[in-house]
């Protein structure tokens, strides 16, 4: 689906559920070690994809077919609340609502992105996996490269 529909990150960023916007003004160990703090009391969790919604039509001049969890919903938005605790309180999006996703696609028109959507909801499609490690990641505008990645915790770990 990404090879076929993902234009702008196929090949750059490997599938992933974004929790914390790029932002600059944090030193890089303060954001390491606020990560690393976060993972360890985080103890990592299911999700399951069983639904695509077309995103926002206007967020870098396309729209965009993201696939949003039915399971671990909650665990997603309660990681990213945390996440933006300590050194990260200031940089916290009020003006975007958090919606936990899997980008699949994306598109110059709405109208071509939602019937990929159509096409995908019409095929109930069901993806499972775990949230199991956080990345610190830097972009430079045509890569992504992993900085840093923390194991989150595997104490009392319940299957979906």
């Amino acid at each position: 689906m990404r090879k076929k529909h993902d234009r702008l990150y196929y090949g750059v960023v490997d599938p992933h559920v974004t929790l914390v916007f790029p932002l600059e003004g944090v030193a890089p160990t303060t954001l390491i070690e606020h990560v690393q703090n976060q993972a360890q009391s985080t103890v990592s969790f299911a999700v399951v994809f069983r639904c695509a919604i077309l995103g926002d039509p206007d967020f870098m001049d396309h729209a965009h077919a993201f696939l949003v969890p039915d399971e671990g919903f909650s665990d997603i938005v309660r990681l990213h609340d945390r996440l933006y605790t300590g050194p990260l309180t200031d940089f916290l999006r009020l003006d975007l609502p958090f919606l936990p996703h899997l980008a699949v696609a994306n598109t110059h028109q709405p109208r071509d992105c939602k019937a990929i959507v159509d096409v995908l909801n019409a095929e109930n499609f069901e993806v499972r996996g775990r949230i199991e490690q956080l990345d610190v990641v830097e972009y430079d505008g045509e890569t992504v490269q992993t900085i840093e990645r923390f194991s989150l915790s595997t104490a009392h770990v319940n299957e979906a």
